[in-house]
């Protein structure tokens, strides 16, 4: 369909009741604030849209954003283009130290009979996090006889999902990755000049990506899981969406679980049963540890 305005009726930018009405609707679906000061970030966003549906009037692509065929059609879309999407192989080195050196350890003492650590990546995005985690987490079955892992990976956006299933990377992309690693999960191009790596098949299998929007009411995903990583996501969600989010979270960790979150985020005045245990890593209280 070519929804284009006529030369007469072109609008080149976004008007306030245009991005009042998207901004509205991003975050009562998905609990994303889009502030004021973001209208020219929308806008950016939307005219990528606008150019891939042959619409060349921000009033009627948003006209026909909100018609049912927009909403089955072009909604995924629109959503993928309005999140970020920044992510990068162990990003916050000091998170995966501190979860091999002390979280594994003590919920492998306090809970012997688990046979599989549950470690659920929200918001993953490209799948740079997860896989870092499968890496670290493997790393440390390897040590630990008996020791089995998961992780569960989830974000809002179908096109991040499906690269990071896919799991190849370019090569300047996992130069965080330390050398050992490097030699043992990631496989290279046969061809030198595609300089890129895929995820190795084994450490593939131990990640399930998903879709989910945070926002939802429930969450369809098992309770007790053990780790939550969700890191500079919260920054994106106004003071009451972030409470009732990090309240989704303590649900689903067992008791004596950890979450992980950004170094701009905090759970200061939100009453949550969770307790500081280092800088942006908290823990549920019911551990024998808590």
């Amino acid at each position: 369909m070519n929804l284009c305005a006529e030369p007469n009726g072109i609008d080149r930018s976004l008007s306030e009741h245009d991005f009042t009405r998207v901004s509205r609707f991003v975050h009562e679906q998905f609990g994303i604030h889009l502030t004021p000061q973001k209208k020219s970030l929308l806008e950016g966003r939307l005219r990528k849209r606008m150019r891939a549906t042959r619409i060349d009037s921000f009033r009627r692509y948003c006209d026909y954003l909100f018609t049912g065929a927009g909403m089955a059609e072009e909604l995924p879309h629109m959503i993928d283009a309005v999140t970020t999407n920044k992510t990068d192989f162990f990003r916050e080195p000091s998170h995966f130290a501190f979860l091999v050196d002390r979280a594994l350890p003590e919920l492998a003492a306090v809970r012997p009979e688990r046979k599989q650590v549950l470690v659920w990546s929200a918001a993953c995005s490209s799948g740079e996090e997860p896989y870092t985690l499968a890496m670290v987490l493997q790393e440390f079955a390897d040590r630990c006889p008996g020791f089995d892992f998961a992780v569960l990976a989830t974000d809002i956006s179908t096109r991040v999902l499906d690269k990071a299933r896919e799991g190849i990377y370019e090569a300047e992309k996992i130069e965080p990755v330390p050398m050992d690693l490097r030699k043992k999960y990631l496989l290279r191009s046969r061809d030198p000049a595609q300089r890129r790596v895929r995820i190795a098949p084994e450490l593939r299998e131990k990640v399930l990506f998903r879709r989910m929007n945070l926002a939802e009411q429930r969450y369809e995903i098992p309770e007790g899981i053990d780790v939550v990583f969700c890191r500079n996501v919260l920054i994106y969600f106004d003071a009451a969406t972030q409470e009732r989010l990090i309240g989704q979270f303590c649900r689903h960790l067992s008791p004596g679980g950890y979450l992980f979150m950004g170094h701009a985020e905090t759970i200061s005045n939100m009453n949550v049963p969770l307790a500081y245990v280092a800088p942006t890593i908290y823990r549920k209280a019911g551990g024998a540890e808590s």
